[in-house]
């Protein structure tokens, strides 16, 4: 184990390269696993407070959790347009929090709809989500850009919080998803032996090889010929488009897990036809 461990630090230079583009894949696959372990959270949450054992009493948890969950997304948005739009020509931080806005709206929208009838705690948990994205994309922008309004000083300690914040969401992301591996399969075994364990460790271990691979480009700034200050973790155009297009993805799959149904009820109609 501990020549495992060393071993890296006296490897080529090519191969660390190499094992860069691979992680650039696996940190990848990483976000998409946990995107949708985040997702299968919130619907399980949501199916599970909209059932008949807790839907009486657990009526005003349930507004109040929908209701906190929109004012923080909220409150967060209006935060991002004074800290982070201080100028007019800040064209691309408005667009940012604008957009996010725009989709917040959209999920609620949908959600809404008499067809769906998701509620409203789905898209608020989706809407702290994505807003957390944008706030961490906007933070990743260099720190030479005149749109941030914030102090070196801010920076280093919000840096500090936000690498242990990221190394805990890892973990936790890494080990919740490694070992409730049911949201990704696509059929439940019929028999279960004596010796059956509730998780695959092949799947655990994938999903703790690809979060290595994704804190391992939080490091370099997804980029191995990136050069990082001091306090610059995850800092890096790179950084920021990657946080942007997960967040995009998000409400896509959010989406299409609430039209799906609908989706695939109407062409099941249509099919004797």
């Amino acid at each position: 184990m501990i020549a495992l461990i060393v071993l890296p630090f006296f490897l080529p230079t090519e191969i660390i390269l190499i094992y860069g583009d691979i992680a650039h894949f696996g940190a990848g696959v990483f976000l998409l696993i946990q995107l949708i372990s985040i997702i299968s959270f919130i619907t399980w949450l949501n199916d599970c407070c909209l059932s008949e054992k807790y839907a009486e009493r657990c009526h005003i948890h349930f507004m109040l959790l929908a209701t906190t969950a929109y004012v923080v997304s909220i409150l967060g948005i209006i935060l991002m347009y004074i800290w982070y739009t201080p100028q007019p020509t800040c064209l691309l931080n408005i667009f940012f929090i604008t957009w996010t806005l725009v989709l917040l709206q959209l999920m609620t929208s949908v959600s809404l709809h008499p067809k769906v009838s998701a509620g409203f705690l789905t898209p608020g948990f989706m809407g702290l989500y994505v807003v957390f994205l944008c706030w961490s994309a906007i933070r990743s922008e260099p720190p030479d850009d005149k749109c941030l309004r914030n102090s070196e000083a801010s920076r280093d300690w919000l840096t500090m919080i936000s690498f242990v914040v990221a190394l805990l969401a890892m973990v936790i992301a890494t080990f919740s998803t490694g070992i409730d591996s049911k949201c990704f399969q696509f059929k439940k075994d019929e028999t279960q032996d004596e010796d059956h364990v509730p998780y695959g460790f092949g799947f655990f271990h994938l999903v703790f090889a690809t979060g290595a691979m994704y804190f391992a480009m939080l490091l370099i700034g997804w980029s191995p010929n990136h050069t990082m200050k001091k306090w610059t973790i995850d800092v890096g155009w790179t950084s920021t488009w990657v946080r942007i297009v997960n967040e995009w993805l998000a409400v896509s799959v959010y989406l299409w897990m609430l039209v799906a149904p609908i989706v695939w009820k109407t062409k099941h109609v249509e099919e004797p036809r």
